[in-house]
């Protein structure tokens, strides 16, 4: 089995599937790539059981054959290579051995054949999506998602599809984000919740990317297929709480300010909060925000003044910080809105402006209790 590719094509597929491998494995196989040769293509796979990722490349051969090369040592020659054709040949003496334009290097490789086959979806559904819109729905709501292995299902992102819009919702009981879209649809309704570990290695390759992504999934699987590269994982089981229940309707208090302006104050504000809280107070009256924190066991405090729009009555609410710089962080709007009902309901979030046509954010924070 022979092959001759360019370093920095291999490198980069080399770099977006080595993402899937774990650093301690349970099966010694794992930490490898798998490499399949059909004649001029190359299909490399990495694998930890519950995601599988593969990459098609166009490589120079008329050979067959699979073999399991070490990831971690391949990737750290190729990483120190410049731009020149490397070939690759399988010995009789389970090594691989690749030659460059200055010397020869060789690998011992493991049998192909034990590498774990990747799983096959059995009575699928499938919905095509713009891979641009899909990095920004995983983008816009992965950070909201839970670590509780206790709660598994808080852990990942929900998706839900239906005949008038594709959902995306991730929350961990303190925060909540919903990210909706009513220009793309699906043919049928169905929901099932992505795992985190493969939303990333998605988003990373899909940012600003035109390609058209289909999902495939079924009850237990989910299947992502675009250009070259196909990625299988495991969905997590379980049912996902009814998030629409904990968001409320009637919000007749609302604030709408620069998102920046915001941002900054809150960042500011926040360094002199109780390092075990974070918690801010937001005090509005007419057109005026009070942003303050105060840290008692270190007499550190701090107050700022912003000027806002506000339609309702005069209130004091506290919030985490950290909830709210990382809720306007993920926002790209130039102006928010914050609508409140009561100092003890949650407060929602969303962009003013920014969005797309039929694209809807709503971001939802919980609220901390104050101590007067």
């Amino acid at each position: 089995m022979k092959f001759i590719v360019s370093s920095t094509y291999l490198l980069k597929q080399l770099q977006v599937l080595g993402g899937v491998i774990n650093s301690s494995n349970t099966l010694p196989i794992l930490d490898n790539f798998l490499f399949e040769l059909n004649e001029t293509e190359l299909i490399i796979s990495a694998s930890d059981l519950e995601t599988t990722m593969s990459s098609k490349l166009q490589v120079e051969s008329d050979n067959n054959g699979s073999v399991a090369v070490p990831a971690r040592l391949l990737l750290d020659t190729l990483k120190t290579f410049p731009e020149q054709p490397l070939t690759f040949v399988v010995e009789e003496n389970n090594t691989i051995e690749i030659s460059s334009n200055h010397g020869k290097y060789a690998l011992a490789y493991a049998d192909g054949a034990e590498f774990p086959k990747p799983v096959t979806l059995e009575d699928a559904s499938a919905t095509t999506l713009n891979g641009d819109i899909l990095a920004t729905a995983i983008n816009k709501t992965i950070f909201a998602a839970g670590n509780d292995d206790l709660r598994p299902v808080m852990s990942g992102v929900f998706f839900q599809f239906s005949t008038e819009g594709l959902t995306f919702v991730a929350t961990d009981a303190h925060k909540l984000v919903k990210y909706s879209r009513a220009d793309v649809q699906a043919s049928e309704v169905t929901e099932f919740i992505m795992p985190k570990k493969p939303l990333n290695l998605l988003k990373g390759i899909l940012a600003s990317s035109d390609d058209d992504v289909k999902i495939e999934y079924n009850d237990s699987n989910a299947k992502f297929t675009f250009e070259n590269v196909e990625l299988i994982c495991r969905l997590i089981d379980g049912k996902y709480p009814n998030y629409e229940a904990v968001i409320p309707k009637e919000n007749p208090n609302k604030l709408v300010i620069n998102r920046n302006q915001f941002l900054n104050s809150v960042r500011r504000v926040s360094i002199f909060s109780n390092k075990t809280t974070h918690q801010i107070r937001l005090k509005i009256a007419g057109a005026e925000l009070n942003i303050s924190a105060e840290d008692i066991d270190y007499s550190n405090k701090a107050e700022e003044r912003l000027t806002c729009d506000y339609q309702g009555d005069d209130m004091q609410i506290g919030f985490n910080s950290r909830f709210l710089t990382e809720m306007l962080n993920n926002l790209t709007s130039d102006d928010v809105q914050l609508e409140m009902s009561l100092p003890n309901r949650a407060g929602i979030l969303t962009p003013v402006d920014g969005l797309d046509e039929g694209e809807h954010v709503t971001m939802l924070v919980m609220p901390v209790m104050l101590n007067s």
